[in-house]
C-alpha cells in the first residue's frame, strides 16, 4: 500500500510554518543566540535555539471550548502550531471519518525530578510527606509530566478517534511516530495519520544534565558558529526546542478526496545500536542497520538515492558513526551523496528533531533544493562525504532521500521520503 505526504506543519527557532523555516534553512540563517528562557549566567553553556514567541492559538486548537487549556504546556501548544498548518496544508481541518484518523507523536516524558515537583506540590499542600505531596500538585500538572501528554491531547482536539501512538526514544522518537504511523497506514487501521513529534529541550534541567556529560558545545563566546557538525573543530551539540508535523494517508484515500500529494513516505528503518547509552559505534553499525533495513522497507536500490538529510549533531562520535554508517551502506555511491545537517542552524531538537528534519527534507524534493550544514568550516578528513558546506545547492531531478535519527540510548530511525 503506498503512503503519501498530503500536510506539513513545522515551528522552529528559524520559522513559524513550514516555508519560513525552510527559506530561513536555505539562506543559512541559524536560530542560536544566548538563552533567554531563563538565567544560564552560571552554566557552562549559555546559549541555545530557541523559540522566541509561541504562536497564537485559536479556537478548538487554544482549547477555549473544553476544560483543557490548562493541560496545555509548551511542548504541546507547539505540537498542536504545527499540526493546525499542516492539516490546513492538506485541506483536513474536519475529517470524513475520524475513526479511521491515526495520531502518532514522538515526546519525551516531563523533565522535573520528583523532588522538584514535590517542592511545587508543597506551594499548594504543606504536606511533608513526598509521596502525598506530589499528589497535591494542581489539575493537569502532574498529567503534563507524562511522555504520551502531547498525543492524547492531540487526538482529543482534532477529534481523530483511530490508534494513538506515543514514541519515547529520545532523538528518535518523531522518527519512530512516523514509522509508526507508515505501519498502521499500510496494516489497514487508518486512512489518515497525523504523525510527528514535539520537544521543549531550553530548561536548567537539560542544560545541565547535558553539560555534565559533556555533550553541549561551549562556544558561548560565538553562539551562531557553536553547532558544526562534521567539522574538525566540533565540540557538541546545540539545544533547541520546535515540532514537526506530517499530514500521511494512503495514496488511494488522497486521490479519492483530490488532496495534494507533497511527498511519499516510502519506507522506514529501526535499529539499535546495543553498544553504549551516550555513544554511536565507531564503525557505523547502528545506522547501517536502520538505513539498511529502511532501503529494503522502500524496495528501492541505494543507488536510487540523492540526498541524506543527517542527524548530524555536532558531536565528535556521533558525525563520524553517521560518515562510516552511510559509506558501509552507499559504497561508491556515498561520493555521489549530497549530506548536510539541519542541526547546525536549529540545533538539536531531539524528541521532535526527526519530525523537522522529514518536514525539511520533503521540501528540498519538492523544491529541488537542499540548504548548506553551516559551520563547516575545517573539514574533517575522517568525515568525507559532501556535506553541502557554506551555500544551497540546486538539485535538478532529486526524487529519493533519506532522513536520519540516532537517538540517546542507541536507538536509530530512518526514512526513506520521495519526491511527489
Amino acid at each position: 500500500m503506498n503512503v503519501v505526504v498530503t500536510g506539513l506543519g513545522a515551528v522552529t527557532p528559524v520559522g513559524q510554518d513550514a516555508p519560513s523555516t525552510f527559506a530561513a534553512l536555505l539562506a543559512g540563517r541559524s536560530g542560536v543566540r544566548g538563552i533567554e528562557h531563563f538565567d544560564a549566567s552560571g552554566f557552562d553553556t549559555r546559549f541555545a535555539a530557541q523559540i522566541r514567541e509561541l504562536p497564537l492559538l485559536e479556537g478548538k486548537w487554544a482549547a477555549t471550548d473544553w476544560d483543557a487549556a490548562e493541560l496545555l504546556d509548551r511542548k504541546t501548544r507547539l505540537l498542536l502550531t504545527s499540526t493546525r498548518e499542516a492539516l490546513e496544508t492538506a485541506g483536513l481541518m474536519s475529517f470524513p471519518d475520524p475513526d479511521r484518523v491515526a495520531v502518532c507523536v514522538g515526546s519525551e516524558g516531563g523533565r522535573k525530578l520528583l523532588e522538584e515537583v514535590a517542592v511545587r506540590a508543597r506551594e499548594y499542600n504543606p504536606d511533608p510527606t513526598l509521596e502525598r505531596a506530589a499528589y497535591a500538585l494542581p489539575r493537569g500538572e502532574w498529567a503534563k509530566t507524562r511522555s504520551g501528554h502531547p498525543a492524547r491531547i492531540l487526538a482529543t482536539i482534532a477529534g481523530a478517534r483511530g490508534p494513538v501512538r506515543s514514541v519515547c526514544t529520545a532523538c528518535t522518537s518523531a522518527g519512530g511516530a512516523i514509522a509508526e504511523a507508515l505501519y498502521l497506514l499500510r496494516a489497514g487501521h487508518a486512512d489518515i495519520a497525523l504523525a510527528g513529534g514535539t520537544d521543549t529541550l531550553v530548561e536548567a534541567f537539560m542544560v545541565s544534565g547535558f553539560s555534565l556529560l559533556g555533550a553541549l558545545s561551549t562556544r558561548n563566546d560565538d553562539p551562531v558558529g557553536a553547532s558544526r557538525p562534521f567539522d574538525k573543530e566540533r565540540d557538541g551539540f546545540v539545544l533547541g526546542e520546535g515540532s514537526g508535523m506530517l499530514i500521511l494517508e494512503t495514496e488511494e484515500h488522497a486521490r479519492r478526496r483530490g488532496a495534494p500529494i507533497l511527498g511519499r513516505l516510502l519506507g522506514a528503518g529501526l535499529s539499535n545500536n546495543a553498544y553504549r547509552i551516550t555513544d554511536s559505534p565507531p564503525d557505523g553499525t547502528g545506522p547501517l542497520v536502520s538505513m539498511n533495513a529502511a532501503i529494503a522497507d522502500a524496495g528501492i536500490r541505494p543507488e536510487e538515492v540523492g540526498y541524506i538529510n543527517a542527524h548530524g549533531t555536532s558531536t565528535l562520535m556521533n558525525d563520524l558513526s553517521e560518515t562510516r554508517g552511510i559509506r558501509r551502506a552507499f559504497g561508491a555511491h556515498a561520493d555521489e551523496l549530497l549530506v548536510t545537517s539541519t542541526k547546525s542552524m536549529i540545533g538539536h531538537l531531539v524528541a521532535a528533531c526527526g519530525a523537522v528534519e522529514a518536514v525539511v527534507t520533503l521540501l528540498s524534493l519538492r523544491e529541488q533544493m537542499v540548504h548548506p550544514t553551516l559551520n563547516l568550516q575545517t573539514p574533517d578528513p575522517e568525515c568525507d562525504l559532501d556535506y553541502v558546506a557554506g551555500v544551497a545547492r540546486p538539485v535538478p531531478g532529486l526524487s529519493v532521500a533519506l532522513s536520519n535519527s540516532f537517538g540517546f540510548g542507541g536507538c536509530n530511525a530512518t526514512l526513506v521520503l520521495g519526491a511527489p
